[in-house]
């Protein structure tokens, strides 16, 4: 694809821009360093359809699905390995991985999920030594023989909960031993897809036996240097349209009352709701959030993130509030109708290029003309910063972090993709 820019006119674009942001106070060198302190977590998941290595080729359950046949789906870690290694490459800054408990690697044996322990991770541990990734990672609690009830920490089947009970402990551990063999904390975020088909009689029994199953699994104390809890609500799921036991009301609560994270992700809300407007709300009452950054198209399914309005103002809503320390940022979509890698790509450009937007605006000047009652000049200027340069911003970024501008990035992968994937 010939559409690669010049040096030389990148950085003519870049002072030009830097020259018309200072007019309004922002000082982009800054703004670009600030950039680079911030790190997405990629989903593994992305790369091969939520299939995982437990049993890849078995059904998905608990509501999930990735539609789409594109050739090049990775079929074992080495190969995911590979993949990730090409995303990197494409994304400017350093960034997290985010590992399901499915993507164990165990010799080709059988290991029960609640009997998974770290060294069934000590391949993808010495593979983010070796790149200089922090890893994340989440209990899986779908796609399995004691999950078919459509219930698992709230069954009220005791031996199926206390399976995913173990399983979750198991997973905090790991958690744990990422966090302190990469000396980066580790976020541990729990979500299960139990809920009711159609209108339930009892709403309340099974959200206690889901209190009961998260306080067992959090009764032992962690350091959180080395790993943070995160719950995550979902409003409705395929198979449980009528009611979910772990509601953002209840995880709400739940967190709040047990000093962890909330996960707040794009697509598990009303496609009406403002997950935007949740940020600032819960941020007074829990120490910090996870966000899962997916986008949603009617309903959760889990579509490329792009440069849409609703994460403009995800992002804007991160960087008004001055949350970019408490607030973590993590990927979580699964498109299997397009280059799997370049889904990854194209979503976390899209997210950083909302962040570097959010950061760029000129919001000391913004919170000035609302506390001063001049909604006139606010809404003037908020349209103003529409149009001013952040692309001359993003281009000159990826320059200095020495990944391709522009579409550039799809000349890397359709050679990685004609020369690997192909070949799958």
């Amino acid at each position: 694809m010939n559409n690669r820019l010049s040096e030389a006119s990148i950085r003519s674009a870049y002072e030009a821009a830097r020259e018309r942001y200072a007019q309004f106070g922002v000082d982009t060198d800054k703004v670009l360093d600030r950039l680079r302190e911030v790190s997405l977590s990629l989903h593994c998941w992305q790369g091969d359809d939520v299939s995982g290595f437990e049993n890849p080729e078995g059904e998905l359950g608990g509501g999930i699905a990735a539609t789409g046949n594109y050739p090049g789906k990775a079929r074992n870690a080495d190969e995911l390995r590979s993949d990730l290694d090409i995303a990197y490459r494409l994304i400017p800054g350093r960034h997290r991985l985010n590992l399901h408990a499915i993507y164990a690697e165990t010799g080709g044996q059988r290991v029960e999920r609640d009997a998974l322990r770290p060294e069934h991770f000590s391949a993808w541990l010495d593979w983010a030594k070796t790149n200089g990734h922090a890893l994340d990672f989440n209990p899986t609690c779908f796609s399995h023989e004691k999950a078919a009830s459509g219930f698992t920490l709230s069954s009220s089947d005791e031996g199926v909960r206390r399976f995913w009970v173990n399983h979750c402990i198991a997973c905090r551990k790991i958690g744990e031993a990422f966090g302190k063999a990469l000396g980066s904390t580790c976020v541990t975020n729990i979500w299960i897809p139990d809920g009711y088909k159609d209108v339930p009689a009892d709403r309340k029994t099974p959200r206690a036996l889901l209190e009961k199953s998260l306080d067992e699994i959090l009764a032992e104390k962690i350091d959180r240097r080395y790993n943070l809890d995160a719950v995550e609500p979902k409003l409705f799921g395929i198979g449980s349209e009528s009611y979910v036991v772990g509601s953002h009301e209840f995880y709400l609560g739940y967190a709040v009352t047990r000093d962890i994270l909330l996960t707040l992700d794009t697509g598990h809300f009303h496609p009406t709701e403002s997950v935007a407007d949740k940020i600032s709300a819960t941020l007074f009452f829990v120490k910090e959030l996870l966000l899962h950054v997916s986008r949603g198209v009617r309903w959760d399914s889990d579509h490329v993130v792009i440069l849409s309005d609703e994460l403009q103002s995800l992002m804007q809503e991160v960087v008004r509030g001055d949350y970019l320390e408490r607030v973590h940022i993590g990927l979580d979509y699964f498109d299997a109708s397009i280059n799997r890698v370049a889904a990854w790509v194209i979503g976390a450009r899209s997210t950083q290029r909302a962040l570097l937007m959010a950061l760029l605006e000129p919001s000391h000047l913004l919170r000035k003309y609302e506390q001063e009652g001049d909604y006139t000049s606010r809404l003037a200027l908020l349209e103003e910063v529409r149009a001013l340069p952040s692309s001359a911003v993003w281009e000159y970024f990826c320059l200095v972090q020495s990944v391709p501008v522009g579409t550039a990035f799809l000349d890397d992968i359709k050679s990685y993709e004609k020369a690997v994937m192909l070949h799958r």
